[in-house]
């Protein structure tokens, strides 16, 4: 019963979440506050109208919602997106998280929160609903105004700051308090998990995903894909973390495939039906009469929360020099609070952290800050401008020398030899000393994953735990090689370019170089000691499993650095394989343009439009309505600039450039969908032979005069002539009386062919 109990809540959950969501749509509010809503309407906390009241269930939605929700998070968030976005906004986006948590948490006493209540409220609200601003800028026709753009790449980055955030959190949780919280050990262990994912998933999955599109069919490429999302979530959460830290890596991994479009199509539906999921099954934890206790909270919390992100995003793009109106505009357009607000408040409670007030503060930040979004976004432009106004002429005047002092840096750093020569080596050296830190730091839960596989101790004491660290040295030699060689490599740039026109350079390189090899093996033996075991027969296994792999190192040396190449070269395909083409609506970007009264705007051609099959000559729509398709995203391939003849097909995402009013029309023109239009027939396709009549209208007509296809739908494959088959016919072949011709086509359209035939008409 417990499982039928199950299906039904769940049955439940997904009608009212469609039925809500339709209606959200149809009044334009965003879907997550509507869901919200239906949840705590339907929850176990409002007796007249409860439909599911089971709370292990409606956790038990929550987790199965949330880790889909985290994986669709990750699918938009890929290594190479993060290049392109750049430095600034990575500095942008790491001040608005520093001035956020810092002022919240200096603000949060006057809301009456404690200490660790403090903590848990300012990561609540140190991270935007990317959900949320896609949608508000998407519905605003600001998707690709400059400040759109920066403002996407910000909430982007913060999906980022929210999962580091989530797993110091977890660990706060796991040490039973705030005190015993070490923030520097948590980011570390918690980079060495990724890293250690990462290149094991940048390596394995790509070559799995590749092998089941040669031979696989798309249904068990997507079984495969949801066993490894569920079973990365899972080792995430055994490893300490989050089941949303697991779903997150493994979706920026697939983001890194190509086959990313399809999966991303083939879990489109299953992405949003337990999407919608996740934020009812949070509204039904929500008792409605604490949230209407809490409003003064809520409404206090939700002002303190625009003010604060307004401010900290306007600050984070005023450091990296970006104009007092365009920094503004971005702040103004960061404040609506979401999905892992619900997540952080979700932890507190369960931990017994923060009250169960917390809960009801979360949906109610999500819900104020949800409404204000759009019409904060909306008059951006105006609130900016008029802000840039207010500002004295001694401030404008700091704002462009700062300026001009960023691109004086930038211009240096770009001629600086020694950091283009270094930079790269430096971002290997943190990321195999990231590899290896994790490879030994949850060396005991690998251990009791591959222990039942390994010989037991009936060949000699202690066989698995010999084995296992043999054969973990044997794959952490290969990064701690490449350290090596790396900063030895860096030593040798040094020590060139520090000596370089000193009259005894040839003896001061030589010492240089010697001097920093000793300092990086001094760090090597501190950090690789504080990572192995040191108690009971643990310290002597890594001991003995060292000096079996020097000597193996010694006699594999060539072998062992042919192997790092080869992952190394692995890892660079993976990671720039594709850098400089289209994987997206990468269309040429607009970047002031207010004079002009431009807008460009997205939408998606639905699978029964009117327009689909149609050519943009055909549609015309310069000529009706004055915009013009600057773009068409199709399975992932940008087509720019698209020609008069390129057809237009179901799920296409099309770039629509005019002025607000054209594109406006323009998107509702090819959105739309007309109540008796006709679905595909394409199973019921089907070949029938059928023989030409004698007195046939057909018969002594080409098949290019009559061109069956274009007049009827149907394809002549073939003509049996008195035991002679033409198959494939071309349009030379005349039709003979008395022929046998192989039609295929749908019946309607055979039985239109007959007609034609017998009649002559069609």
């Amino acid at each position: 019963m417990e499982g039928i109990n199950f299906i039904q809540d769940l049955a439940v959950v997904m009608l009212v979440a469609g039925v809500v969501g339709w209606l959200c749509h149809r009044i334009g509010l965003s879907v997550i506050v509507g869901f919200l809503a239906a949840g705590m309407v339907i929850g176990p906390f409002t007796p007249p109208f409860s439909l599911v009241t089971d709370a292990a269930r409606i956790e038990t939605l929550a987790q199965v919602g949330l880790v889909f929700l985290m994986f669709s998070i990750g699918m938009k968030l890929s290594l190479r997106k993060l290049r392109r976005l750049g430095l600034p906004l990575l500095i942008a986006t790491a001040v608005t998280a520093l001035i956020v948590y810092n002022l919240s948490r200096l603000a949060s006493p006057l809301l009456g929160f404690g200490r660790q209540e403090v903590v848990f409220f300012a990561a609540m609200i140190i991270v935007s609903s990317s959900a949320i601003i896609g949608k508000v800028l998407q519905e605003t026709g600001l998707t690709h105004e400059k400040a759109g753009q920066m403002a996407m790449g910000i909430t982007v980055l913060e999906d980022v700051v929210a999962v580091v955030s989530l797993a110091l959190l977890n660990s706060v949780v796991l040490l039973g308090g705030m005190g015993e919280a070490k923030v520097g050990q948590t980011i570390g262990i918690m980079g060495a998990f990724v890293a250690l994912a990462g290149v094991v998933g940048l390596i394995a999955v790509p070559w799995l995903l590749r092998k089941l599109n040669q031979s696989a069919s798309e249904e068990l490429q997507t079984l495969v894909v949801a066993g490894l999302m569920l079973g990365l979530a899972l080792t995430a959460q055994r490893a300490g973390y989050s089941l949303a830290m697991g779903a997150f890596i493994l979706g920026s991994i697939i983001a890194e495939t190509p086959q990313r479009g399809q999966i991303d199509r083939v879990f489109e539906g299953a992405r949003d039906m337990f999407s919608a999921v996740f934020f009812v099954s949070i509204g039904m934890q929500i008792d409605i009469r604490v949230l209407g206790d809490s409003w003064l909270l809520v409404l206090g919390a939700s002002a303190l929360a625009l003010g604060v992100r307004i401010f900290a995003g306007t600050m984070g793009m005023l450091i990296t020099g970006v104009k007092l109106r365009d920094a503004s505009r971005v702040g103004l357009m960061l404040t609506p609070i979401g999905e892992f607000s619900f997540i952080i408040a979700q932890l507190g409670v369960t931990s017994g952290l923060v009250p169960e007030n917390f809960r009801a503060l979360a949906v109610g930040l999500s819900l104020v800050t949800a409404l204000a979004a759009p019409l904060l976004t909306r008059h951006s432009g105006a609130l900016s401008a008029r802000i840039a106004s207010w500002q004295p002429a001694w401030f404008d005047g700091l704002l462009a020398n700062y300026g001009r002092l960023l691109d004086r840096m930038q211009a240096r750093q770009k001629r600086s030899v020694l950091w283009q020569l270094s930079r790269k080596r430096l971002v290997q050296i943190g990321l195999e000393v990231l590899l290896v830190t994790g490879m030994l730091a949850f060396a005991e839960p690998l251990f009791g994953s591959v222990e039942r596989f390994l010989p037991d101790e009936t060949f000699f004491a202690g066989a698995p735990l010999v084995i296992f660290w043999c054969g973990l040295g044997v794959l952490v030699l290969l990064p701690l090689l490449a350290i090596w060689r790396n900063a030895s490599a860096l030593a040798m740039i040094i020590a060139e370019m520090s000596t370089a026109g000193h009259p005894r350079a040839a003896r001061l390189r030589i010492y240089v170089e010697n001097g920093i090899k000793g300092l990086v093996t001094v760090a090597l033996f501190l950090w690789l000691s504080a990572l192995l075991p040191v108690s009971g027969h643990g310290r002597w296994l890594p001991l003995g499993a060292f000096l079996v792999l020097v000597l193996a190192a010694l006699l594999l040396r060539r072998k062992l650095s042919y192997w790092h190449s080869v992952l190394e070269i692995e890892l660079q395909e993976r990671l720039e394989g594709n850098e400089g083409k289209f994987t997206g609506t990468t269309a040429p970007f607009l970047a002031q343009h207010g004079e002009w009264q431009l807008a460009l705007i997205e939408c998606v051609i639905p699978d029964q439009a009117d327009c689909r099959g149609r050519t943009l000559g055909d549609i015309g729509l310069r000529s009706k309505l004055g915009c013009v398709v600057a773009g068409v995203e199709r399975q992932g391939v940008m087509i720019g600039n698209p020609s008069s003849d390129t057809a237009l097909y179901p799920r296409d995402k099309i770039l629509l450039l005019g002025d607000p009013k054209q594109t406006a029309a323009g998107k509702e023109f090819l959105t739309g969908v007309s109540a008796g239009a006709a679905s595909s027939n394409f199973d019921e396709v089907r070949m029938e032979t059928y023989a030409l009549p004698a007195d046939s209208k057909l018969a002594g007509r080409t098949l290019a005069e009559l061109a069956p296809t274009r007049h009827v739908g149907v394809q002549l494959a073939g003509i049996n002539r008195g035991g002679q088959r033409i198959l494939n016919p071309g349009g030379e072949v005349t039709l003979l009386a008395n022929d046998d011709v192989l039609l295929l086509g749908s019946p309607d359209q055979i039985a239109a062919f007959k007609v034609w035939a017998r009649e002559g008409t069609v």
